[in-house]
This record gives structure tokens, sequence and C-alpha cells, in this order.
């Protein structure tokens, strides 16, 4: 079983898919760090040899933010921006898009279950 960065990788997916497991890694990144260490990607990780291992280790320590470093860097940015009261900022401090989507009608994913409110509709006299 390769472990790369902490993270266990599936043993049966190609290397390409399997890299993609790192938080930070996606298919673009994953392939081109096969390609500088001279590994196929079609190669399932558990036909990785403890040498092709090491050669992805280092490449990824040496070249790439990862995983928890990756992941409080962005925490950073974000209390960054709401800290200074940016519009992005106070965007993410009330749970809603922050780029610039409609949020009358859709944007549950971000906004959460409805809160029905009663009485909403008055009678007008």
């Amino acid at each position: 079983m390769a472990r790369i960065a902490g993270i266990d990788l599936p043993k049966n997916k190609r290397g390409v898919i399997g890299l993609t497991y790192i938080y930070g890694i996606g298919s673009s990144r994953a392939s081109k760090i096969l390609s500088e260490a001279g590994i196929h990607e079609d190669k399932k990780v558990t036909d990785w040899t403890d040498e092709e291992q090491n050669a992805i280790r280092n490449l990824i320590n040496n070249n790439f933010k990862i995983e928890g470093a990756l992941r409080s860097e962005t925490q950073l940015n974000i209390k960054r921006l709401t800290d200074i009261n940016s519009y992005r900022g106070i965007r993410h401090r009330n749970s809603l898009p922050v780029r610039g989507q409609r949020s009358k009608t859709n944007a549950r994913t971000r906004k959460g279950k409805r809160k029905t409110i009663a009485n909403k509709k008055m009678a007008t006299k």
C-alpha cells in the first residue's frame, strides 16, 4: 500500500486516479507528477516499486503545497477577507455564495435547508 503525505492511496486504481485522493492534487497535476517521475499513468498503485514511491513522494514534498498546509492557507485567506470586511468576506461570514451567483431562488447548498417564516404573506386591505 502506498502512503503519500499521510494518505493511503487506493491499491487497485491507476496511478493518476490514486494521486487525486490527496487534497491539492487533481488529475492534471497527478499526470504531471507521474511523467516527471518517469512512471506510466496506467500503472496501478500496487505495482509501484519503493523507488517509484520515493520519487513521487519527493516530487510532491518539494514542489507542491498539499493537505494540511493547503487547507490552513485557504482558511487563512478566508479569515483575512472577513477581517478586512471585504464584500467576499461578508458573503463568507453570512454563508452566502461568494462569486456572484444568484441567491434569491437558488444557493441551497450554501444557505442550507429552507427556513419557513410563518405569516409572511399578509392580506393587504
